[in-house]
């Protein structure tokens, strides 16, 4: 029964009334990023664009990102929730609501946004609900938070582009995703900030599909 009891309370999501409290004071975190020293919060270079993307655990998905070229910075942290300024510890009890984020800050005239869509929906399993592999609890849930009117729309297209393709391969799922626009993003504490740069030999927990997502 309690084992029952905790699954189901990291499953579903809080209500404000259920939610923990959180603190005003943000968490403690880096000012720039650990491999290309460059500042990990506003303000960034003209012409840079904001993606958000929850695959899970977000060690192994903020490295996916800040090797691909043309992304300039990347952090990680937590989103979607109700708890203000949340610590990792907090969110992984599901009293907060967030799921665990990276922040893709990137260049559009050298990689596209469909292009970081396309590597968000192979690199991870979309369809698995509040959870990623053997990681369970809503901050673990598949989510894109979008800055624009535009990214809404491309992300809603290449879910629904990538849906189609797992249908033709014949998996019978759906994908649970979470498509939305972004409302507060909170900074993760210092060491979880390219914790796999820090402890090359850490936990990723990013396993795909095996499906191409078909998007240009």
């Amino acid at each position: 029964m309690f084992l029952i009891d905790t699954f189901n309370r990291k499953t579903a999501m809080p209500t404000s009334e259920t939610a923990l409290p959180g603190r005003d004071e943000p968490l403690h975190t880096s000012d720039v990023h650990f491999v290309n020293g460059r500042p990990l919060k506003e303000p960034y270079p003209e012409g840079l664009q904001v993606a958000y993307f929850g695959m899970g655990c977000f060690w192994g998905a903020e490295r996916l990102f800040w090797k691909m070229p043309g992304v300039h910075v990347t952090s990680v942290g937590y989103a979607g929730g109700i708890t203000p300024n949340p610590t990792y510890h907090e969110t992984t009890t599901g009293l907060t609501g967030h799921a665990e984020i990276v922040k893709v800050v990137f260049d559009p005239a050298i990689v596209s946004y469909r292009a970081l869509l396309r590597t968000f929906f192979e690199e991870h399993d979309p369809s698995q609900g509040m959870r990623q592999g053997n990681d369970i609890g809503t901050t673990y849930r598949s989510a894109i938070y979008t800055t624009t009117a535009e990214q809404e729309t491309e992300a809603k297209e290449a879910l629904n582009a990538f849906q189609q393709a797992l249908d033709v391969a014949g998996r019978k799922v759906r994908i649970t995703t979470e498509v939305a626009p972004i409302d507060v993003y909170y900074y993760a504490e210092d060491y979880h900030q390219q914790y796999l740069a820090k402890n090359p030999g850490g936990y990723c927990g990013l396993k795909g599909t095996g499906v191409a997502c078909p998007i240009g």
